[in-house]
């Protein structure tokens, strides 16, 4: 879930950043542009005042000096390229020039300078030209109407380089752009901090709930950190876990108690049984069948009982050498493999340790080896390999019997099911519930599987690593 709120937030947090950043950076290049606008709109207007003395008409007295102001406006526009590096001039309404520097200046009949130019012949200054960005337009122009008697004469143009004025821009921008990138460090940082306290109750209820669904029923949750929500969720898993290990723990109680007060009468029913077989002939169908039933029905409360008592019973976690167990009890069992013909051969090294209560996964060795032997034709095998793998030792009995279907690999396990193909094999079908019970409380794990080319694989997983206290 953190890797999916995390993100969301950095986007969000950085889109309102983004946001707050490009009208501050907009805003300070109108700015500087506005700045060099109005300089120029003021270069302009003072050589449109000169160019008025140029342009009008001259009388007799002063037709004479006409050419010596022409010569000294275009001294000033000389001296104004050689100081700024910006060419002006002044041209009249035909676009020729009356007086430019550079001389030989030409106006363009299209773009920036055409456009100042057509809008200074209206009437207008050139104060709101389009902005010019760092990465855009290398000049500005900018012109201003020769007004005489009312009419616009002639017109001044300055066409002049925007290198310096994106310079600047660019070294206004960088404060902000700092300022953005350490807003948006501090805004990661409080991500990260918020999604950790948000989601670190729901990493603790995510671990005590896998907890409870393995079987460790006292995992409980602490409700003193988070949102007040995760709080109150908290408290109420907390009290629903209460609520089912009582309910479980009541209904393990009665199993016990009641297999445990149904033997007595039993085995009281099973010995008057005996007593009246005594006054019947031998082979009497009906005890034989009344027997049969009698002990079945034994076996089922034992394995009740058995089940009971491995729900509720603590595991004895040690370090224990898995190998050395498991070749133990294949050798208990090989005089019952002998005696049905059976081959049973253990395969894996001499030492793999692992965390495990020994009893209780030596009672469910034994319930899957004895399991496999059941449903073993004679001259088939069975084998039990041992193996260190990452994290977990596994232990693999694989026989060559019948197997299973793929519906009754899906049930298998479940409490009082039993193939309906081998209905005729001893058994309660609590053997491998009870089984997996044991394992559980350790934290091990009970699998199936189809075996290769037939047969039943079951696969018991050990964790090697010490349990948390």
């Amino acid at each position: 879930m953190r890797t999916r709120l995390l993100p969301l937030l950095i986007v969000l947090m950085a889109g309102v950043l983004l946001a707050l950043g490009f009208p501050l950076a907009g805003s300070m290049a109108a700015a500087e542009q506005q700045r060099v606008v109005v300089d120029r709109i003021d270069d302009t207007a003072r050589f449109a005042a000169l160019a008025q003395f140029v342009t009008d008409p001259p009388d007799a007295a002063e037709g004479e000096d006409e050419g010596g102001r022409r010569a000294a406006l275009r001294a000033r526009l000389e001296r104004y390229r050689e100081l700024y590096g910006i060419r002006a001039g002044v041209f009249r309404r035909d676009r020729t020039a009356l007086a430019a520097s550079p001389g030989g200046w030409k106006l363009a009949t299209e773009g920036e300078v055409d456009r100042a130019f057509r809008e200074a012949l209206a009437g207008r200054r050139s104060s709101s030209p389009e902005q010019i960005w760092p990465w855009q337009r290398d000049r500005l122009a900018i012109a201003s109407p020769v007004v005489h008697e009312g009419d616009v004469v002639a017109v001044v143009v300055t066409d002049s380089p925007t290198g310096q004025m994106r310079s600047r821009i660019v070294r206004a921008w960088l404060p902000v752009v700092a300022g953005e990138a350490l807003a948006m460090l501090v805004a990661v940082g409080a991500a990260i901090r918020l999604t950790g306290w948000v989601l670190r109750p729901v990493r603790v209820l995510d671990t005590a709930t896998h907890d409870i669904a393995t079987g460790r029923l006292q995992s409980r949750v602490a409700t003193a950190g988070g949102p007040p929500e995760l709080r109150r969720l908290a408290g109420s898993f907390n009290e629903m876990a209460d609520h089912v290990e009582e309910v479980l723990r009541q209904q393990r109680a009665f199993v016990a108690d009641a297999s445990h007060q149904l033997r007595n009468p039993l085995s009281a029913l099973l010995l008057r049984i005996e007593l009246l077989a005594l006054d019947l002939p031998d082979g009497h169908e009906e005890i034989a069948s009344v027997r049969t039933e009698g002990k079945r029905l034994a076996r089922v409360l034992d394995d009740l009982l058995g089940l009971a008592l491995a729900e509720h019973a603590d595991p004895d976690l040690r370090l224990t050498d898995i190998a050395a167990l498991v070749t133990e009890r294949v050798e208990s069992w090989r005089a019952v493999a002998d005696r049905a013909e059976v081959a049973l051969a253990y395969e894996g090294p001499a030492g793999a340790s692992g965390w495990a209560d020994p009893i209780a996964l030596s009672s469910a060795l034994d319930a899957v080896v004895d399991n496999a032997l059941k449903f073993t034709p004679a001259g088939g095998s069975v084998t039990v390999a041992a193996e260190a793998a990452g994290e977990a030792v596994r232990i693999t009995v694989t026989d060559t019997g019948p197997g299973l279907t793929g519906e009754e690999l899906a049930r298998i396990g479940d409490r009082f099911w039993r193939s309906g193909r081998h209905q005729n094999v001893s058994g309660s079908g609590l053997g491998l519930s009870i089984t997996r019970a044991l394992l559980a409380a350790g934290g091990a794990t009970l699998g199936f599987a189809p075996g290769e080319p037939a047969g039943l694989r079951v696969t018991i997983t050990v964790p090697r690593s010490a349990p948390p206290s």
